[in-house]
């Protein structure tokens, strides 16, 4: 699955933060859910529009860019 099927960038929306499938919910929105204990079960409970290819999508974008960014040098 790549990533960039799922998670769209829209400067209208959300402030233009990434965004899944075009709906209200971001990238950020689902990292912060996860970050915060719930489980994968839990999020798509609470959201059932979301897919556990979402969730994937998301954590496959945070870490594109996390590779991304540029490493601070001493």
């Amino acid at each position: 699955m790549d990533f960039r099927e799922i998670i769209h960038l829209e400067p209208g929306k959300r402030g233009g933060k990434p965004n899944i499938r075009g709906m209200r919910m971001t990238v950020y929105d689902v990292l912060e859910y996860l970050a915060s204990g719930m489980t994968e079960q839990q999020i798509l409970a609470e959201f059932p529009y979301l897919t556990r290819e979402d969730i994937l999508a998301c954590l496959q974008f945070a870490a594109s860019r996390e590779r991304a960014m540029l490493a601070v040098q001493p």
